[in-house]
């Protein structure tokens, strides 16, 4: 159930774009950035509005790979394993991360809603290998030490702001 507050925002977004159905992947993203995924909630409200069925803004939802229905944290690590990543040890990063977060492949996110661990097959920085992104901001030439240090700098910094 939506809160009014969040159905004025929704509204807002879809005041943005006109209300216009051909402007859904643009709505989606906008809602997305944010809340950090597409709640269901959300999804059905925007069909509505937008005059779509709910399974045509589910099937957009679902095919672009950019677009989450599971809830993220609010920070999401992306670990690049792409070919150039890997042969420069990216997995024992990832494990690190894992470790040092509590996550698994069948858990990517924290129980405190801080922390989404995803893996990319490339992010487009292999001179810089092995790399990761931290809501997109990239950090070069990692390793296990590096990350353990990147988390404690995220912590310190969500303490910070809270």
């Amino acid at each position: 159930m939506l809160t009014h507050e969040e159905i004025s925002s929704l509204d807002e977004i879809l005041k943005r774009h006109n209300y216009d159905s051909s402007s859904v992947i643009a709505v989606m993203q906008d809602i997305q950035k944010k809340y950090r995924y597409l709640p269901q909630e959300a999804l059905t409200y925007i069909a509505k509005a937008l005059h779509l069925s709910e399974a045509k803004v589910y099937g957009v939802a679902t095919f672009y790979e950019n677009f989450s229905l599971d809830p993220k944290g609010r920070y999401v690590i992306k670990v690049c394993d792409g070919t150039a990543c890997h042969v420069r040890k990216s997995v024992p990063i990832l494990e690190e991360f894992r470790n040092v977060l509590g996550l698994s492949e069948d858990k990517p996110t924290s129980d405190d809603m801080l922390f989404t661990l995803e893996t990319v097959s490339c992010l487009g920085a292999c001179g810089l290998a092995p790399v990761c992104t931290v809501n997109d901001k990239v950090h070069a030439a990692m390793t296990p030490e590096k990350a353990r240090e990147l988390i404690q700098e995220l912590r310190q910094e969500a303490a910070n702001e809270n």
